[in-house]
C-alpha cells in the first residue's frame, strides 16, 4: 500500500490558519459593531414617536454640554443621558448655541442636536422674566401680564382657577392632587410655580408659562419624591409649609430651625401661630404692624393665628417657597423649639418655653431691636 504524501507546506497551513483567524476576528468585530450600533441606535432613539407635542427648550449663555444633555433628559426630551454624552464624546462636531428651542419627544437625540446646534433654530424675540421666591401668585399674574401684549391680569387668575385645566395638571405632574381643588383656596396653583429667571417666546401661551414653572418644580421635588410620599404632610401640605417658612426666616439655617418649630407645633396638636397666614388671609402685604385685632381673629382656611379656627396648616401655600424653604421642611433641624421671634434685623430668636420666649421678647425690647 502506497503512502499519500500532503503537498501543502508548514507555511501554507499557517497561513491558512491564520487566515481562518482574522476571518472569525472580522465576523467577530462585526457582531460588536452591529451590536453597539443596535444599542447606540435605540438609545438615542425618540423619547415617544407619537408625540408632536412641542416642548420649549432653553440653553443658558455658557452653559457646558453635559449641562445641556442634562437639562434634555430632565424634561424627558432624550432617552438616555450617558449614551447622549458618550456619543458626544466620540462625535465632537456638535455645537450648542444659547436660546430656547421647540423640540418634540417625537425628534431623535441626534435631530435634538442639529436643532439645538443651529442658530436659525432658536426662537426669537424671546422675553425673560424673573419670578421671585416668596411672591404671591397674584404678583406672577402682574409680571405676566405686564410682559405679554396678549395676556391680561384676569386671563392669568382665571386660568389658574379654570377646573378642567387644573384636572389636566393632575394627571400629569405627581406632585399635583386633587387639593388643588378645593374651592376655599384662593389660587389654587399658590406655591406650585417654581420661582426662577426663564425665556418665553413671545407668543407663549399661559399653558406653556405655567408648564415651564411646574416643570422646575417637578425636578427641584423629584429629588426629595421618597421623602415627600413617606411624610404625612404629603406633597400640598409640605409646599404648604414651606412657603409659610419662606416668609418667616431669611437664611437656610433659620429656615430649618423655624421648620422644626412647626413640626413641634403640629406635634403637639397647637397652631402654627403664624402672622405671615393672617396677611396672606386678609390679602394684605406683609407690613409690620398693618393687622388689626380684627384680622389676627379673623377665621377662614388660612389664618393660622387663630387657633380656634385653624389648627394645623392652612388649607393652602400662601406664597411660592424657595429651594432653601423646600429643603428645610423635608430635612428640618432637631430641636425642642416651640416659639421664635424676629428682631429689626430679622434675626431670629429661639425658645422651647412661653417663658424663654417671653424673655427674648423683653431682651429685644431692652435692646431696641424689638420690631414694633
Amino acid at each position: 500500500m502506497g503512502i499519500l504524501i500532503s503537498n501543502e507546506s508548514t507555511t501554507d497551513r499557517n497561513i491558512r490558519f491564520l487566515q481562518k483567524g482574522a476571518l472569525v476576528l472580522l465576523i467577530l468585530f462585526i457582531i460588536i459593531g452591529f451590536v453597539i450600533s443596535c444599542v447606540f441606535a435605540a438609545n438615542l432613539s425618540p423619547v415617544d414617536g407619537k408625540d408632536d407635542n412641542v416642548y420649549q427648550f432653553t440653553i443658558k449663555e455658557g452653559e457646558p454640554k453635559v449641562t445641556v444633555i442634562h437639562n434634555l433628559k430632565e424634561q424627558d426630551l432624550i432617552k438616555n443621558e450617558f449614551f447622549s454624552k458618550l456619543y458626544l464624546k466620540v462625535n465632537d462636531e456638535f455645537t450648542f448655541y444659547a436660546g430656547t428651542y421647540n423640540l418634540k419627544k417625537s425628534m431623535s437625540t441626534l435631530e435634538i442636536f442639529n436643532s439645538i446646534g443651529n442658530t436659525k433654530d432658536a426662537l426669537s424675540d424671546d422675553k425673560t422674566i424673573t419670578f421671585l421666591e416668596g411672591k404671591r401668585f397674584t404678583d406672577y399674574a402682574k409680571v405676566i401680564s405686564d410682559t405679554f401684549d396678549d395676556i391680561s391680569y384676569e386671563d392669568v387668575i382665571n386660568k389658574g382657577k379654570d377646573k378642567e385645566y387644573l384636572k389636566t395638571l393632575i394627571n400629569k405632574y405627581w406632585f399635583i392632587n386633587e387639593d388643588i381643588l378645593n374651592d376655599k383656596l384662593y389660587y389654587p396653583l399658590e406655591g406650585y410655580l417654581f420661582a426662577d429667571t426663564y425665556a418665553f417666546n413671545k407668543n407663549a401661551k399661559l399653558e406653556d408659562i405655567f408648564g415651564k414653572m411646574l416643570d422646575e418644580m417637578d425636578a427641584t421635588l423629584s429629588a426629595y419624591k421618597e421623602d415627600i410620599e413617606n411624610s404625612s404632610l404629603g406633597s400640598h401640605g409640605l409646599l404648604t409649609l414651606a412657603s409659610v417658612v419662606e416668609l418667616e426666616a431669611v437664611s437656610a439655617e433659620d429656615r430649618t430651625q423655624v421648620a422644626s418649630v412647626f413640626y413641634n407645633r403640629l406635634s403637639a396638636g397647637w397652631s402654627l401661630g403664624s402672622d405671615v397666614t393672617t396677611y396672606y388671609d386678609v390679602k394684605k402685604d406683609i407690613v409690620p404692624g398693618t393687622l388689626t385685632y380684627n384680622d389676627l381673629n379673623g377665621c377662614n382656611g388660612y389664618n393660622t393665628r387663630n387657633a380656634n379656627c385653624v389648627k394645623g396648616l392652612p388649607i393652602g401655600p400662601i406664597a411660592t417657597p424657595s429651594k432653601s424653604s423646600i429643603e428645610a421642611v423635608i430635612k428640618p433641624a432637631k430641636t425642642n423649639n416651640m416659639y421664635f421671634v424676629a428682631d429689626k434685623n430679622n434675626k431670629l430668636y429661639f425658645a422651647e418655653t412661653q417663658s424663654g420666649h417671653d424673655q427674648n421678647i423683653r431682651d429685644l425690647i431692652n435692646k431696641g431691636l424689638w420690631l414694633e
